[in-house]
């Protein structure tokens, strides 16, 4: 069966945004376009973005980020069987009214109930407000109606049920993962990552202050703000701190050496669901030092940090190699759960089972 497929995202991990939904939507899409499926991408347009881009074997129509209402066209143009939302948007919304015959999908990555986004709004700015306002309500609507529902993480089925009313728990499709076969070449002295976004709800502080208690241990940020001066400011903190290094923001085979020689990946966001940097940490044998706990991550495949004590967590992982014995129990996980070709094989079979219920005709481009 030929398949055209079109997700829909806020950001495709590339020029210049680099965040785990655009990650693991890049990573379907060149997974997809690899089985030989016409593989679309709609997602907001960037700096140095154009409107029209090849990527990976795919197409990326790029859009102005207040222009979502006038999307329609772009999403009947591309005429594709499946639109598979990497997140609920506005994207979605539109795609559904533009092209009622398609089959339509989401996946949730990261519900926020009303709540969450009042701990939270201190990270997001006033469009964001109005947004969950005034928007929100009718995309909550489209994801009701949408043909499928799944979420990448368990732990967050029963949550993304409540938020959308939904009249059953959402499937679980989960996020994909290149998994090395070969084992990694651990660094000789205890090395510790951080791997993210240099912005304020990554919390990139207590990772320099963690830096700072555990002298003995190396530590390296790899990650850039998207604000070039709150970029400028973290870097200065870094400064002074003798065993603490800051790479930039790494990719390709600069993020496989750094995930191959480190053995704990530290995570200290303030907020998190299931990221993808722990799926990429676990695929090279690094154990979870976290906060968060999403499918019980941090405490089965690492240490679950409770009361900010990130110092004791690590030097527990430290002590007898513990952070060895949890990194290959998360290696086998991602293994079987979330690597690249078993996820993009889930993908096309709830496709193809979607577009047999009903065949649709696909307008030409």
């Amino acid at each position: 069966m030929s398949l055209r497929v079109c997700l829909i995202s806020l950001e495709v991990f590339a020029w210049g945004r680099h965040g785990g939904v655009g990650r693991a939507t890049r990573d379907i899409a060149a997974g997809l376009a690899g089985r030989g499926l016409d593989v679309h991408v709609v997602t907001p347009r960037y700096r140095g973005q154009s409107s029209l881009e090849e990527l990976d074997g795919f197409t990326v129509h790029g859009h102005s980020i207040i222009g979502y209402p006038f999307t329609g066209a772009t999403f009947r143009g591309i005429g594709a069987d499946v639109y598979h939302s990497q997140e609920p948007g506005l994207g979605t919304l539109t795609a559904m009214m533009a092209v009622r015959g398609a089959k339509h999908v989401v996946t949730c990555h990261n519900p926020r109930t009303a709540e969450d986004w009042k701990r939270q709004q201190r990270y997001y700015g006033l469009r964001r407000l109005a947004y969950n306002r005034f928007v929100e309500p009718r995309v909550s609507e489209a994801v009701r109606r949408a043909d499928a529902v799944f979420c990448q993480s368990r732990h967050i089925i029963g949550k993304a049920r409540q938020i959308y009313t939904l009249e059953r728990e959402p499937g679980f499709l989960p996020n994909p993962v290149d998994v090395p076969v070969r084992a990694p070449r651990k660094a000789s002295e205890p090395t510790v990552c951080f791997l993210g976004r240099l912005d304020p709800v990554k919390n990139p502080e207590k990772f320099i202050e963690l830096a700072r208690a555990s002298p003995d241990v190396r530590f390296i940020v790899a990650g850039e703000a998207h604000d070039p001066r709150r970029g400028g400011e973290v870097r200065r903190l870094m400064r002074g701190v003798p065993n603490l290094e800051h790479r930039g923001f790494v990719d390709g085979a600069e993020k496989v050496e750094l995930l191959d020689e480190s053995w704990v990946l530290a995570n200290t966001s303030h907020v998190e669901c299931l990221p993808v940097a722990f799926l990429e940490a676990a695929a090279h044998r690094c154990a979870i030092l976290s906060p968060h706990d999403p499918d019980g991550f941090a405490t089965r495949f690492g240490h679950h940090v409770t009361g900010g004590d990130y110092a004791s967590g690590l030097r527990w992982l430290l002590e007898d190699e513990r952070w060895r014995m949890r990194g290959e129990e998360g290696y086998r996980y991602v293994s079987e759960v979330h690597e690249a070709s078993r996820v993009v094989d889930l993908h096309l079979e709830h496709y193809r089972r979607l577009v047999e219920e009903r065949a649709t005709p696909r307008p030409k481009i």
